[in-house]
């Protein structure tokens, strides 16, 4: 009840001081918002593309930083993906009010905003499937069926679309082998759809430390592993838990959201519940080649999966309390990025390290850094053994306090190893005739 209590009097609040037009966008509504708030807050956004869609429609990003088009040393990238699914358009327009609040507040003078903005690369994709959109949004919420504009222009579900990796890390876990970003298949591209290629290669582009996408059809905050390790079914209730080893932290991020949603975490929504409103997506139901999962397995991005609201296409007077009922909640989530530990890690010249492996002992899961150096560890409060390696330098090895408060920053300094500034014996080059290539042979990296 307080729950619906503060969204009554934040509704109120708004009214009086900020009238708003809450309204379904249709994807010229759509770029005409993006573009309205880059124009109002020129010097802290950014429009950019990441691809087109099967249609041949934009997939729009609206970047918020002080200084956008540019990573920052130490400063985290987060991202919100709206509208994967075509019939699920909460999302989509809670992603438009939002960037239009950041505008709005950073020009305000709203410290929380300003802090956030000036200390967080944010990225806001409203909608990953513009095509699927259309066909829900012509249908309407009264005569619109479960799954009409769910799935892509070529009828594919973009949340089944994605390289399955689970199989590997959970034969990994039991046999060994690596635990992050394990590697594609050569010939992945031509096996995903348009907008499922134009976001992996925009999370290949980008050292994104956290992220959610945001669904409808429930009300819970829904986090890895969605793929369960055990396929058996136990009358209609899939069995297995699946936690990845970074549990506790994705329990914690799904709560925060939770408890700072209107009711999301009463439990109790659209006939079904979830203790706290969250839960792990492989108790729920299995799900196989998921977005979430994918970018913990493939980057270094921690992702959940927020189911909004029981109507999947929610008429449009419902659009101002459900804004109002999860504003605070993607404000607090985003702030979720700054926690943990971060830093460089550099050579004994100071020259950046990129790719370096950042392992936290106990937790199987590694991270590495960026093109800059720059590395982020989303950890719980607590005290770690943290170890810095990468090829022909020794590892470093340091503990670690992480508080509850801004994350803890722990810079890495790797001394080239003996064999490598050891002199090596020339290679006479190959003789005439020789079929050897001329070529520089470079070692071959995970993709």
């Amino acid at each position: 009840m307080s729950g619906l209590l503060s969204v009554f009097l934040h509704l109120l609040l708004y009214q009086l001081v900020a009238p708003v037009t809450f309204r379904h966008s249709h994807y010229d509504d759509l770029v005409r918002t993006l573009y309205k708030v880059h124009n109002e807050c020129p010097y802290i956004t950014r429009v950019y593309s990441i691809g087109r869609s099967v249609k041949g429609r934009h997939l729009y990003v609206l970047e918020f930083s002080d200084n956008p088009g540019i990573h920052e040393p130490l400063e985290p990238e987060v991202k919100y993906v709206g509208n994967m699914h075509g019939n699920e358009v909460l999302g989509r327009e809670l992603l438009l009010q939002l960037s239009e609040f950041l505008c709005e507040e950073f020009r305000n003078g709203n410290q929380r905003i300003l802090r956030l903005v000036e200390g967080t690369r944010i990225h806001i994709l409203p909608s990953m499937n513009p095509d699927g959109y259309e066909v829900a949004a012509a249908q309407g919420p009264d005569i619109s069926g479960y799954l009409v504009g769910r799935n892509n222009a070529n009828g594919v579900d973009l949340n089944r679309d994605f390289p399955d990796l689970n199989t590997y890390i959970y034969y990994n876990e039991k046999y060994g082998g690596p635990n992050h970003h394990l590697p594609l298949p050569d010939n992945w591209k031509s096996q995903v759809e348009p907008e499922t290629r134009a976001v992996i290669q925009w999370i290949r582009s980008f050292n994104f430390v956290l992220s959610a996408n945001l669904h409808g059809g429930a009300v819970v905050a829904n986090y890895p592993y969605d793929k369960s390790l055990e396929h058996r079914v136990r009358g209609f209730r899939r069995t297995a838990y699946t936690p990845t080893p970074d549990d506790k932290l994705f329990q914690k991020l799904a709560k925060v959201y939770s408890y700072a949603h209107g009711w999301m975490h009463q439990g109790w929504n659209c006939g079904d519940y979830f203790p706290d409103g969250i839960t792990n997506g492989a108790s729920w139901y299995s799900l196989s080649k998921g977005m979430q999962d994918f970018n913990y397995l493939h980057t270094n991005c921690f992702e959940i999966t927020l189911e909004l609201s029981c109507d999947k296409f929610p008429r449009q007077e419902e659009l101002q309390r459900e804004w109002l009922g999860n504003r605070e909640a993607l404000i607090q989530f985003l702030e979720q990025v700054h926690q943990g530990i971060k830093g460089m890690v550099l050579d004994e010249n100071n020259n950046n390290l990129p790719k370096a492996v950042i392992s936290v002992s106990g937790i199987n899961h590694d991270v590495t850094s960026g093109h800059h150096g720059d590395y982020f560890r989303l950890l719980l409060p607590g005290t770690y053994t943290v170890t810095a390696t990468a090829p022909g330098f020794d590892p470093e090895t340091v503990s670690v306090t992480v508080g509850p408060g801004e994350p803890k920053l722990v810079d890495f300094h790797l001394k080239r190893s003996i064999s490598q500034i050891t002199p090596t014996k020339r290679v006479p080059s190959a003789g005439p005739g020789s079929r050897v290539s001329s070529k520089k042979v470079q070692p071959r990296a995970a993709k």
